[in-house]
């Protein structure tokens, strides 16, 4: 998709967090109504015919488009959080990152076998998160599974799409 209007308005930083991370920072595309709107509409696009009845955001950028996206979908909205965030019983996994490792929690109760789910996050790199939060849901066993990111990084050979696999589908409104 890389629509022009959003890659104008995406800020890279250079060694954040850390030296040799390129950041991409979609703050700057959460700022503006038009950047917010263009995305929106290229989601809601998207998955508007595939049936999604919850919508998993990952902590904490991924709830931004994810409750917007459950909302215009009709859709209910799951939020897969850091450890002992949430505050009911909950399931877990683990993951590595680029920078350190790190694990995230859905309840228990979020997700059934009836459900058809889209897990949303803004940014796809190594897939680590990607493929927690895939595993994480395959836990509940729902009719079918997406998954979708504002911002794939492939310059710098990160391969996260890679990584996930072929047994989901996975899109990304821009790549870099």
């Amino acid at each position: 998709m890389n629509n022009p209007y959003l890659l104008e308005h995406l800020r890279c930083i250079p060694d954040f967090p850390i030296k040799g991370i390129n950041f991409r920072d979609v703050t700057t595309l959460f700022k503006e109504p038009k950047t917010l709107e263009i995305i929106e509409e290229e989601l809601c696009q998207l998955y508007k015919d595939k049936g999604i009845t919850k919508i998993v955001g990952l902590e904490t950028r991924g709830y931004i488009m994810g409750g917007i996206l459950a909302r215009r979908l009709g859709a209910g909205f799951v939020m897969a959080r850091k450890p002992g965030k949430l505050p009911y019983q909950t399931l877990k996994e683990e993951y590595s990152k680029e920078y350190g490792t790190d694990s995230i929690e859905i309840h228990v109760d979020a997700i059934t076998e009836d459900d058809v789910v889209l897990i949303h996050d803004d940014l796809l790199a190594t897939g680590g998160t990607a493929i927690a939060a895939w595993n994480l849901v395959k836990k509940f066993s729902p009719k079918k599974c997406y998954m979708n990111f504002i911002i794939e990084i492939r310059d710098e050979g990160l391969k996260g799409r890679e990584a996930i696999g072929d047994g989901i589908e996975v899109t990304t409104l821009l790549r870099t």
